[in-house]
């Protein structure tokens, strides 16, 4: 499938960039790594008359350590750089751990931490070639009126597909948003709406610039379970984040985030207060798995069963907090 025609604009600094977006809201898409937007330019989801190529700007690389212990990521780092940084590692890995699962080495190496928090939402209806989706009538998320997941409803079921998000909402992570009006943060749990056709809260002409990691998060320690038909390549069709503190064999805190079964990564309410204080064993585990598998809402957006993944969210969860606690209790 062919590309699209579009004009290439490849900007200097944040500024320009945002200056660039502010005077083509609506004919513009934002090019970071390009691993989920060619591909969907090349099925005709997005026909864009510019295309801003955000690679020249260096202001928006890099993992530097701050002096309060935090850390801030460029949001066009990417996932490899991620993966492979022996400061993250130590620091926070469960998002190391993440990112090692997105996609494969080669798409690694281009995706950006900044675009695998502004994914698409995926669907089994939507993400098609122009021809599939016109044969079914198109859905609500691009060029049509219905939702086939949930027919008669009026909102958009298509997933978030992300790895990383899950384990920077463990994190308290915060991320920085460049606009015309100046630059704002504010909390990544507060960026996704929950809906998957108008599914984060960027406004026309904002980008986002950097990820920030709060210093009190580096003492946990955690771990990412991903399941996918494939090993490599494939997005989650259920993932796992858990970030946890222990105290001599006990649970001093802890925070799990799941992805690829809502509209939006969620955190998992009421672990801390199930696990805080005792040491994990399988019945704990397991129950943490029933709060999870309670908020996900898998429907048919992916050729899995619905129950299938939402099971496998509870297994998932469960060996999850299992390894977590191992971990934790070591350091």
């Amino acid at each position: 499938m062919s590309l699209p025609q579009f004009k290439l604009l490849r900007p200097r600094s944040v500024e320009e960039a945002v200056g660039d977006l502010g005077r083509r809201v609506g004919n513009i898409r934002v090019l970071a790594g390009g691993t989920d937007l060619i591909p969907s330019m090349r099925q005709k989801l997005f026909e864009p008359e510019h295309v801003l190529d955000l690679r020249g700007i260096g202001e928006l690389r890099g993992i530097k350590p701050q002096a309060d212990g935090g850390v801030e990521i460029g949001a066009l780092t990417t996932l490899r750089s991620i993966e492979r940084s022996e400061f993250l590692r130590q620091q926070y890995p469960v998002l190391t751990e993440a990112a090692a699962t997105v996609a494969s080495p080669v798409l690694r190496n281009m995706g950006t931490i900044g675009g695998n928090i502004c994914l698409d939402t995926r669907c089994l209806w939507y993400n098609q070639s122009l021809t599939w989706r016109k044969g079914c009538g198109f859905c609500i998320k691009k060029d049509g009126d219905l939702c086939h997941v949930a027919p008669g409803g009026t909102k958009c079921w298509a997933v978030f597909s992300g790895d990383t998000p899950p384990a920077l909402l463990c994190l308290n992570a915060e991320i920085e948003i460049a606009g015309q009006a100046g630059a704002r943060r504010i909390p990544l749990r507060e960026f996704y709406t929950g809906d998957g056709e108008n599914y984060r809260r960027l406004q026309p002409g904002e980008l986002v610039t950097r990820v920030i990691l709060p210093a009190p998060a580096a003492d946990f320690r955690g771990v990412y379970r991903k399941l996918r038909v494939r090993g490599s390549i494939d997005y989650p069709l259920a993932g796992v984040a858990v970030a946890m503190k222990c105290s001599n064999g006990h649970v001093a805190d802890v925070r799990i985030g799941i992805t690829a079964v809502n509209p939006a990564p969620l955190l998992v309410e009421g672990v801390s207060e199930l696990l805080a204080g005792k040491a994990v064993d399988q019945a704990l585990a397991e129950a943490a798995g029933d709060l999870a598998a309670r908020i996900s809402k898998p429907l048919t957006t992916s050729a899995l069963t619905p129950e299938y993944r939402r099971e496998m969210i509870r297994v998932f969860t469960k060996r999850a907090v299992l390894a977590a606690a191992q971990v934790a209790d070591r350091n």
